[in-house]
């Protein structure tokens, strides 16, 4: 027999016991202190978005030069990788700083909310939100041309396999969600792997690729194979014949291996104390892991000339693989590590996003710039609507341009670029206001950064446009105005809601209080509706009919008078034009104009548990408190009546 003192435990909703199921058993709130990441986890599941651009960047670069001035693409290569590690020198030493300053999640919008206020800090916003969007996308399409180039150096053409790029695309997106959705800590110990499987890969193939290229016996790609881009032919002008449009093209596009720098001071929140140092460690050893892998890719197809593809496969990554670990098994299984390596670090590169949208999207929410749901964590301690959100748009994007990486490097890098400005921007302006040692230096680097970032953004958008550049250039003027007019939104509601009264506006003002409770039929909720009436202890209790229906109506006052223990009458009111809301708007001004008189009515409402229920029955409740809000005197109150609970207690065993 059941405890009488033991406390009730409501009963689980299926949907509840379907989360916990997929999801595991809820994390209390107390465990966010301990969902934290050491500085080798942090590296594997915030440096994998940028470790692995390594597998496009170079590429991207190619397949600018190669249409243009053929061969002469693989010597040009070299220089322009060497200005995009300059970039790169710079934006590490600026985010050195942030991370060091700035130990909260947010990172450029952090820099650019303190030093240039809300508002302007919404760029910074909206480039960082849009750059994750992108990244998710880029990194799972690239991540399935690893796999379909693995399976054309080894198994040739094989029909029907380049088909799999957007369902296994999306596929990876969906199950990136659902690990995230799963809590920190379990995303860490998933994702930390595949960063360092991927660097030891690239690194043992570029140590083979050295040591083949020392003894003359590193081969040269087929420039020529069927599907490759067409070479074009090299002039006597500047630079092999390349314009200068023709070179920042390619320096846009290789831009696109710097994504992913921001996410460390994005997420510095879910670092180790001292957050700071160890933020600032691991941003320095993955730049330094970057530049490495950047440098040694580039150079690769220098020597090699593995050129890129038309439709994206193979990728240059993957020929360079090839060519290197050569025929045979040896060279098989070396070109199975390297692709399976870039495959995963790939799509756990995607990981980084869904870590660092939600944060700065719940942080961005404080401040009011987006919707209040993104600031609320879910089962797992995860801030589950920014990463349902993230998985939805991703989709949608992959959708639309096929999950071609070439079309989504087009709107690539503007955002994150965009970002650098911002924080070499905001740390200038922060320098220039204190005095401290070494202030001379870090104006110099952060000043230099911006300016640098912003010629990128520039770059990439003229040189880009006509690729999809445009869309990013429309959708950030747009989206800053949607934060900003969501912002002024619940400021508006705020103030509204903060008046504070005059002393002595809690003292009731109505001489009478008259309720009224909404009766279309004589039956349990409209019972319990009376009932409760009565608690209130008001001066008048009503029971109100709109008459919609006159044969209804007959047979609701029939059965009224004929039930025992109803002392209330029933008082019916026409309604011919079927115009409920409008009826009832209108009683009820009619009984407050007196000025004295408050009116309280009371809706039953009828729950239904299936979804059968819920279809064959239209709720009218919500309507009828909307339509009757803005009725001074008019309070509205709905009764909820769970009508599967009540038929479950009526039954009587056999």
């Amino acid at each position: 027999m059941a405890d009488p003192a033991a406390p009730i435990q409501p009963p689980d909703r299926p949907a509840y016991r379907l989360k916990r199921l997929l999801l595991g058993p809820p994390l209390v709130t107390e465990r966010i202190r301990r969902e934290k990441l050491s500085n080798p986890a942090a590296l594997g599941v915030l440096a994998s978005d940028c470790i692995s651009s390594t597998a496009y960047g170079s590429e991207e670069m190619l397949r600018v030069l190669v249409p243009v001035i053929g061969l002469a693409a693989f010597s040009l290569i070299l220089p322009v990788t060497g200005a995009i590690l300059l970039v790169l020198l710079l934006v590490t030493l600026c985010y050195s700083d942030v991370v060091m300053i700035y130990t909260r999640a947010g990172g450029s919008y952090v820099v650019a909310r303190e030093n240039f206020g809300p508002d302007i800090a919404q760029i910074a916003s909206v480039a960082l939100l849009v750059d994750y969007i992108v990244t998710v996308a880029v990194q799972v399409s690239a991540g399935t041309n690893a796999i379909i180039s693995f399976a054309h150096l080894v198994g040739g053409s094989w029909t029907g396999i380049d088909h799999l790029q957007l369902p296994l695309s999306a596929l990876v997106i969906l199950i990136l969600a659902y690990g995230n959705l799963r809590g920190l800590r379990e995303a860490g110990r998933v994702f930390m792997v595949p960063a360092y499987l991927f660097i030891v890969a690239v690194g043992l193939m570029l140590v083979v690729g050295v040591v083949r290229g020392l003894t003359g016996r590193l081969p040269h790609a087929d420039v020529h194979a069927a599907g490759a881009v067409p070479l074009g032919t090299s002039g006597s002008g500047w630079l092999y014949g390349a314009s200068l449009f023709i070179v920042l093209r390619s320096f846009a596009n290789g831009g696109s291996s710097l994504t992913g720098l921001e996410a460390i001071s994005n997420s510095v929140s879910v670092f180790r104390d001292p957050k700071g140092p160890n933020a600032r460690r691991t941003l320095i050893t993955m730049s330094c892991i970057l530049g490495t892998l950047v440098l040694g890719v580039s150079a690769l197809a220098h020597f090699t000339h593995a050129i890129p593809y038309r439709d994206g496969t193979p990728t240059v990554l993957a020929q360079e693989a090839h060519l290197v670990f050569g025929d045979g098994a040896v060279g098989a299984l070396g070109l199975a590590f390297v692709q399976l390596a870039t495959a995963l670090i790939l799509y756990t590169g995607a990981n980084t996003p869904f870590t660092g949208f939600p944060f700065l999207a719940s942080f961005v929410a404080e401040d009011r710039f987006l919707p209040r749901q993104l600031t609320r964590r879910g089962h797992r301690l995860a801030f589950s609507n920014g990463i349902i959100a993230l998985a939805v748009v991703a989709l949608a994007l992959l959708v639309v341009t096929g999950a071609s990486v070439d079309r989504l490097v087009a709107l690539y890098a503007i955002g994150v670029f965009t970002a650098f400005t911002m924080a070499g921007a905001g740390l200038t302006a922060y320098h220039l206001r204190r005095r401290e040692p070494g202030r001379g230096w870090k104006i110099a680097v952060n000043l230099t950064t911006a300016a640098v970032s912003a010629a990128v953004v520039l770059i990439f958008g003229i040189t880009k446009f006509t690729e999809g550049a445009w869309l990013v250039v429309v959708v950030f003027p747009l989206g800053v105005w949607a934060l900003i007019r969501i912002n002024r939104e619940y400021r508006a509601e705020a103030a509204a809601l903060e008046a504070v009264p005059h002393p002595g506006d809690d003292v009731p003002r109505w001489r009478r209080h008259v309720v009224f409770v909404l009766a279309d039929s004589i039956d349990l909720a409209t019972v319990k509706a009376l009932r409760y009436a009565h608690e209130l202890r008001p001066d008048e209790v009503r029971a109100v009919h709109f008459m919609v229906d006159e044969s209804h109506a007959r047979r609701l006052m029939a059965r009224w008078e004929a039930t025992a223990g109803v002392t209330v009458a029933l008082e019916v009111v026409a309604c011919p034009d079927r115009r409920l809301r409008h009826a009832v708007m209108e009683l009820a001004a009619r009984t407050t104009e007196d000025g004295q008189t408050a009116l309280t009515l009371l809706v039953p409402r009828r729950t239904y548990a299936s979804p059968l229920g819920k279809l064959l029955h239209r709720g009218t409740a919500e309507s009828l408190a909307k339509a009757l809000d803005h009725l001074p005197g008019v309070a509205v109150t709905i009764l909820p009546f769970a009508v599967s609970l009540a038929a479950r207690e009526s039954e009587v065993p056999e």
